[in-house]
C-alpha cells in the first residue's frame, strides 16, 4: 500500500512539473530544480480553494435567497471573464 502511495505522489509531482514546464515555457531540467516550491504552491493554492469553497458554501446555506447569490456570482465571474476576453482596460486611479 505504501509502494502505492508513493508512486501516485511520484506521478502527480511530475505532472505538476512538467505543467508547469509547459505553462512557464522553462526547460525541463530548470522546473525539476523548482519541483519543491512548485509542489508547495500547488498545494497552498488547492488549500485556499478548498478553503473558500467552504466558505462560500456555508454563506449560500445562510443565505434567505441563495440562487439569487449564485446568479450573482456566476455572472460577476461571466462579466470578468467577457471584459478579460475582450481586452477592456479600467482606468487607473491617478494616472
Amino acid at each position: 500500500m505504501r509502494r502505492f502511495r508513493l508512486g501516485i505522489a511520484l506521478v502527480a509531482v511530475f505532472g505538476l512539473v512538467v505543467l508547469t514546464s509547459l505553462v512557464m515555457g522553462w526547460p525541463l531540467e530548470r522546473a525539476i530544480y523548482l519541483a519543491p516550491v512548485i509542489v508547495v504552491a500547488a498545494a497552498a493554492l488547492i488549500g485556499l480553494l478548498i478553503l473558500w469553497g467552504k466558505v462560500a458554501a456555508q454563506s449560500l446555506k445562510e443565505s434567505k435567497r441563495p440562487r439569487l447569490i449564485l446568479g450573482l456570482w456566476v455572472g460577476g465571474i461571466a462579466l470578468m471573464v467577457v471584459l478579460s476576453v475582450l481586452g477592456v482596460n479600467l482606468p487607473r486611479e491617478g494616472g
